[in-house]
C-alpha cells in the first residue's frame, strides 16, 4: 500500500475542505436550543474541522499519547499565531510532520486525533445536534446523506466533500484530502462509544475513479450497557396479507411510483396518474415521465439508486411525446426513494410537489385538492399567501420609498453628468471651482509641457475629400487621442482643424511635475504610432509632425457662452513653433523639454540632434542648445529587443507606482 500522505500538496496549493459557512459564529439562544447553526457545526467537525478545534485535540493527544509516540511531543505550536491567520493551513503543517513517522504510525495518530476532536469539541449543543441525527450509529451514518445535501445546498460539483450511506452499516465519503478521511474514522468510532455507549469497528479504504473517495465498513461488536429486551411483533409480509388496496394506497399516496428492477413504472399515485391521462401507454420506462435532477451525479441504475435511499431526491415532469401543450412540464417533486426487498425487488418513490404558493398550483394545473391533507405542502402553500397579503402595505409604502430613492438618485446622476460635463471640458481643480459657483481666476504655472501637432498636406486633403470624408478622418483618428489622453492623464486644450493640442502641468502640483514632460513624450510617440494605423480618403496614410515645449504659461477661462480654458504667453506661441519646425512623422522638442526628459535614469529617451538653425527665432537660446528629434524611448529593467509599448507600459506602471506612494 503506497504512503497516503505522499500525495499531500504544498501548503499554498491546498486549501480547506469548503463548507456551508466556516465563519458562522454560533448565534447566542435561550437555553439549549437547537438551531440549524449548530447543526452545520457539527458536520463541520466531520468534514473540515477548524483551526482551534485540531489544536485542542492535538493537545489533549500529546497529554495521552507523548509516552507512546514520543515524536507527539513536538507538535502543538502557539495557539495565538493560529488565531492569528484564519487561512493557516494546521491540518496540513500536522500531515507534514507525520511523513516523518512510518505509514501505519502516522494513520494511527490521525484517527487517535480524530478520537480526541470528538473529546474537545463534541460537548454542549455540539452533542446535542449529533444525537438529533439519530438514536444509533447505523440511524446517524444514515442521516449524514441527506443532512449534508441539504446543508451545503449542492449543484454541479460533483468533487466537493460528501458522503453517501450506500448500507446499514456502509458509508462513503468522498474528499480530496485523505488526513480528514482518517480523522473522520476516528471521530466516528469515538461518537459511536460516547453518545450511544456502543463499540464499532471501521474499517476503510479508498476507492478507485477519478474522484477521491473512501469506503468504510462498520461493524458493531458489543454493547457496553444492557439495552432494553425488544419484543419483536409478528407481522406479516406477504402482499396478500395487506389491509390497503392498490386504490387506497394510490388515494392516500398520490405522489408515488414504484419502479421494477429495469427502471419500469409498475405503480402510480392519483396525482401522477391525473397529470398524465392517457399518454402512459407509450412506455413503462420511469426516464420517459421524469428526470431525476438530484442526487447530483446519480447513474440511473436499479442498483445506483438503492445506494442512494438516505438522500433526498428531486425529480421534475417531462413532456409527454408530442404534448407541448403539458402544462405541468417542469413541476419539481421533492421526495425520497424506499428499497422494498422481495421476490420482485421495486424501488417506492414518495414525495409531493416542490411548491410555494397558488400560483405555482395553478400554473401547473393542480388544485389544493391534490395535495394531501396530511402533507405540509399544504401549510406551506396557505401560510405563503397570506404572508404576500399581509406585506402587500409594506410592499406599497416600500415601493414610494423606492420611488423617493429613485427620485433622489436620479437627481444625483444628473449633478454627475454635469460635473463629468465640467471634468471633460476643464482640469479637475477648474471644473470643481465652477461647479461650485466660485470665481475662477487666471493662473500662471511653471514648467507647463505643451504638445502641438498638425497633419501633412492636411490642405491638400481638404481640396481633394468632401467635407464628411474629411470629418470623419479626423474623428476616426481624434477619438483615439482621446482615449490616449486618459491613459497619459494630460489635458486635451483644444482642437481646431488638423491642429491638436494638449498640455501637462496645469494641475499646480509640484509632486507630479517631474514626469509632466514624459507624459507627453510618450503622448507624442503613441499619437506618431496611431497615425500610421489611420488612411485618407484616398488610401495614403496620414502623417503628422508635432512639436514639445515645456515653459510657463498663462491659464484662464474665457467667455460665458461655451466658455474655454485657454493657454497665454510667449511659450505658447513657441511650442507652436517647435510644431511648425517639426517634420512628417517626428516628434520636434525644446531644449527645456530635454532637460526634464533626461533629469531621471530609468528614463531613456532616444533623440537626434538637430542643427541649431533649425531654432524658432521666437526663442531665446542659450550657448550650446538646439531642439531635438524624440526617436523612441528604452526603460531600464525591459529587453531592447521588445516593442515600444511595452517599455511605455513600463514606464507609465512605476510613475503610477511612485505617484501612489
Amino acid at each position: 500500500m503506497a504512503c497516503p500522505f505522499s500525495q499531500h500538496r504544498s501548503a499554498d496549493v491546498l486549501q480547506r475542505q469548503p463548507t456551508i459557512n466556516n465563519d458562522l459564529e454560533l448565534p447566542e439562544v435561550s437555553g439549549d436550543s437547537l438551531t440549524l447553526t449548530h447543526l452545520n457545526a457539527a458536520m463541520q467537525l466531520l468534514t473540515a474541522p477548524s483551526n482551534d478545534d485540531i489544536h485542542q485535540a492535538l493537545i489533549s493527544l500529546k497529554q495521552k499519547y507523548s509516552g507512546r509516540f514520543p515524536g507527539l511531543r513536538k507538535f502543538g505550536g502557539d495557539r495565538a499565531n493560529i488565531s492569528t491567520y484564519p487561512h493557516y493551513d494546521y491540518l496540513a503543517d500536522i500531515q507534514d510532520s507525520l511523513m516523518e513517522f512510518d505509514e501505519a504510525t502516522a494513520i494511527d495518530i490521525l484517527i487517535l486525533l480524530g478520537e480526541e476532536l470528538v473529546n474537545t469539541s463534541c460537548h454542549g449543543i455540539i452533542e446535542k445536534a449529533f444525537r438529533c441525527l439519530g438514536g444509533n450509529l447505523p440511524e446517524l451514518i444514515a442521516s449524514l446523506d441527506g443532512v449534508y445535501d441539504v446543508l451545503k445546498l449542492q449543484e454541479e460539483d460533483l468533487t466537493d466533500t460528501g458522503f453517501v450511506c450506500a448500507s446499514e452499516n456502509e458509508l462513503i465519503f468522498t474528499s480530496d484530502r485523505i488526513a480528514v478521511a482518517y480523522l473522520l474514522l476516528g471521530i466516528l468510532q469515538n461518537i459511536s462509544k460516547k453518545l450511544y455507549q456502543t463499540e464499532c469497528t471501521i474499517q476503510m479504504e479508498p476507492l478507485e475513479g477519478s474522484v477521491q473517495r473512501f469506503h468504510y465498513l462498520f461493524k458493531i461488536e458489543e454493547s457496553i450497557k444492557e439495552q432494553p429486551e425488544i419484543i419483536p411483533r409478528s407481522i406479516s409480509s406477504d402482499p396478500n396479507d395487506l389491509q390497503m388496496t392498490n386504490s387506497t394506497f394510490c388515494k392516500m399516496f398520490p405522489w408515488h411510483f414504484i419502479m421494477d428492477e429495469n427502471l419500469e413504472l409498475l405503480q402510480i399515485g392519483e396525482a401522477f396518474s391525473k397529470l398524465f391521462k392517457n399518454y402512459l401507454n407509450a412506455t413503462k420506462a420511469a426516464t420517459h415521465y421524469f428526470k431525476f435532477r438530484r442526487p447530483v451525479g446519480l447513474k440511473l441504475e436499479f442498483n445506483e439508486i438503492i445506494k442512494r435511499t438516505n438522500t433526498p431526491f428531486l425529480i421534475t415532469l417531462r413532456a409527454p411525446a408530442g404534448r407541448q401543450d403539458f402544462v405541468a412540464k417542469g413541476l419539481e417533486i421533492k421526495g425520497q426513494m424506499v428499497f422494498c426487498p422481495g421476490p420482485r425487488n421495486t424501488l417506492l418513490f414518495v414525495g409531493s410537489p416542490f411548491l410555494d404558493g397558488l400560483e405555482g398550483l395553478t400554473c401547473n394545473g393542480l388544485f389544493l385538492s391534490d395535495i394531501p391533507l396530511y402533507d405540509a405542502t399544504r401549510e406551506v402553500i396557505l401560510v405563503g399567501e397570506q404572508a404576500r397579503a399581509q406585506d402587500g402595505l409594506k410592499r406599497r409604502m416600500d415601493k414610494l420609498k423606492k420611488e423617493v430613492e429613485e427620485g433622489h438618485e436620479a437627481v444625483s446622476k444628473e449633478r454627475k453628468k454635469n460635473v463629468s460635463l465640467l471634468q471633460m471640458i476643464f482640469p479637475d481643480e477648474i471644473a470643481e471651482k465652477l461647479w461650485l459657483g466660485k470665481q475662477v481666476d487666471a493662473q500662471s504655472f511653471p514648467e507647463v509641457t505643451m504638445l502641438f501637432s498638425d497633419i501633412v498636406g492636411f490642405t491638400s486633403i481638404c481640396s481633394s475629400a468632401s467635407p464628411f470624408q474629411v470629418i470623419s478622418m479626423l474623428e476616426s483618428l481624434y477619438k483615439v487621442f482621446d482615449e490616449l489622453c486618459g491613459v497619459f492623464d494630460v489635458y486635451k486644450v483644444e482642437t481646431i482643424g488638423d491642429a491638436y493640442c494638449v498640455a501637462k502641468g496645469l494641475e499646480g502640483r509640484s509632486a507630479t511635475s517631474q514626469y509632466d514632460a514624459h507624459k507627453v513624450a510618450f503622448m507624442a510617440m503613441k499619437m506618431i504610432e496611431n497615425c500610421a494605423k489611420h488612411v485618407t480618403h484616398d488610401g495614403k496614410h496620414i502623417q503628422m509632425r508635432i512639436g514639445l515645449h515645456t515653459g510657463t504659461v498663462l491659464a484662464g477661462v474665457v467667455g460665458r457662452k461655451m466658455p474655454r480654458y485657454c493657454l497665454f504667453g510667449h511659450n505658447v506661441t513657441i511650442a507652436n513653433k517647435f510644431e511648425s519646425g517639426s517634420e512628417a512623422s517626428r516628434i520636434n522638442i525644446s531644449p527645456t523639454t530635454k532637460k526634464w526628459l533626461t533629469k531621471i535614469d530609468d528614463f531613456k529617451f532616444e533623440y537626434t540632434r538637430r542643427d541649431p538653425s533649425f531654432l524658432p527665432k521666437e526663442y531665446q537660446a542659450k550657448d550650446g542648445e538646439t531642439c531635438y528629434f524624440l526617436d523612441g524611448y528604452k526603460h531600464a529593467g525591459v529587453d531592447e529587443n521588445l516593442d515600444i509599448q511595452i517599455h511605455i507600459d513600463a514606464a507609465m506602471q512605476q510613475i503610477n507606482h511612485e505617484l501612489e506612494y
